[in-house]
């Protein structure tokens, strides 16, 4: 079964005797996403998000397919993310199911909760996490600001490039971020300093999770590599400005990205986005065609995303006052120089081993207008053009007190459109030095 099969849980006729799923902005019964959750006065344990409620799959365990419900006795979802995709399948199909005939309605109810009053966890133990750089406005939206002439280097359309994030430091929607302290060094100064950083901005990234791993040495090919991901979240990689760029030279991000990056806590699965699935974007002519380990015709036909992808700040005055969120960008992820399989593909052309639960962030996904650019340092350029919120405040980098709010939506002609749920956190002040 191919990770583009449409089936009969994306029917847009589907209804589910939970009503509040029936019309949810985020999780219809086409959605299906799953997750770590504790009830109130509960452990962790695993569930399905379901309009404004949560399944217990621990409750329903002997209703479900034997390979998944062994699966389902832990906190993480990393033996589920292992399991063959054709089981994953089987999951899905039994919990539409479930959730949408009467035969074992009562038995089902007994293990839903209200979501607002349950804890959302990480949802898997994270071995390992590689941030990418496959958003090409962005690059060359930053580039331009360094290089006018030559915003992209010589390698950028040949090669996925890449970089090994901190695992440790990933947290779940809701959970505040502390602004970093670090060395910086403004360009008219002699010597460094150490203090907070002034320049906190956001990235706005997809989150890849990795399903049945490979070994150490053998590579995933790119006709395979779809099979290797479970499923996907919206993904805040914070960065701070001034440290990294007085540090990344000559190794790269370290400090300036590794203090906290903001995942969404619910796993939208890649069997969930089947129909949202579209054409990779033709590459511009006279650019050059992936090398032959990274170019497949299926891939290309079907290895983006139709999702349309959107920031939002709510500062500290704006919270006070009852205001909403004030949308900086909206943009789609189809903005991707490369696909999420030729990802996963290249992470492991070395022979380098992913693991079930393992996360791939895509690198910053940017408009190559200001209406979709998926960090502060792009909009203002800098820091150089401050941007003008509605109630009179401006901005050129996050201040303390801050949130910003991630957000995404499936949509497709003929089918129900599914969100991923809110990716939010709020920047609190830096540490004392």
């Amino acid at each position: 079964m191919s990770a583009f099969t449409i089936d009969e849980t994306h029917d847009p006729a589907l209804t589910s005797w939970v009503e509040s799923a029936n019309g949810h902005a985020d999780f219809p019964i086409q959605n299906l996403p799953l997750g770590i959750f504790a009830p109130p006065g509960g452990s962790p344990r695993i569930g399905v998000a379901i309009g404004d409620q949560i399944l217990d799959l621990g409750v329903v365990a002997r209703l479900l397919p034997d390979a998944a419900a062994r699966t389902i006795g832990g906190a993480t979802l990393n033996p589920l993310m292992a399991l063959p995709q054709a089981d994953r399948v089987a999951l899905r199909r039994a919990l539409s199911r479930l959730l949408t005939g009467e035969a074992h309605r009562r038995e089902v109810e007994d293990g839903l909760f209200v979501a607002a009053d349950c804890a959302l966890h990480l949802p898997a133990a994270i071995g390992d996490y590689t941030d990418f750089y496959a958003g090409i406005h962005h690059a060359l939206n930053i580039g331009k600001q360094f290089r006018p002439d030559n915003p992209l280097l010589p390698n950028y359309k040949w090669v996925p490039i890449g970089y090994h994030g901190r695992a440790s430091s990933i947290r779940a929607s809701g959970m505040p971020v502390v602004r970093p302290n670090g060395q910086r060094k403004a360009p008219d100064a002699d010597v460094p300093s150490y203090g907070p950083s002034r320049r906190l901005d956001y990235e706005l990234e997809l989150g890849v999770w990795v399903g049945p791993g490979n070994a150490l040495g053998t590579p995933i090919p790119i006709a395979q590599a779809a099979e290797h991901i479970a499923g996907f979240c919206l993904l805040n990689d914070w960065s701070a400005r001034d440290l990294q760029a007085w540090e990344y030279q000559p190794l790269g991000p370290f400090l300036a990205k590794n203090f906290q990056t903001t995942i969404s806590p619910w796993v939208i699965t890649a069997e969930a986005l089947a129909p949202f699935r579209i054409a990779q974007p033709p590459r511009p002519e006279g650019d050059p065609a992936p090398l032959p380990y990274l170019l497949d015709a299926a891939d290309q036909a079907k290895g983006a995303l139709g999702l349309s992808l959107e920031v939002s700040l709510l500062t500290a005055t704006m919270r006070e006052a009852g205001a909403a969120p004030f949308a900086l960008s909206k943009g789609s992820a189809a903005n991707m120089y490369w696909t999420v399989a030729q990802l996963v593909s290249h992470h492991a052309s070395n022979g380098c081993n992913l693991a079930p639960g393992d996360l791939l962030g895509t690198g910053t996904i940017s408009t190559p207008d200001a209406s979709g650019m998926g960090s502060l340092m792009e909009l203002s350029r800098n820091g150089q053009q401050p941007l003008a919120l509605p109630n009179g405040e401006t901005r050129t980098f996050l201040e303390d007190g801050d949130e910003i709010i991630l957000s995404a939506r499936a949509e497709a002609a003929g089918a129900v459109s599914i969100g991923f749920g809110d990716c939010r956190a709020r920047i609190l002040p830096a540490p004392a030095v």
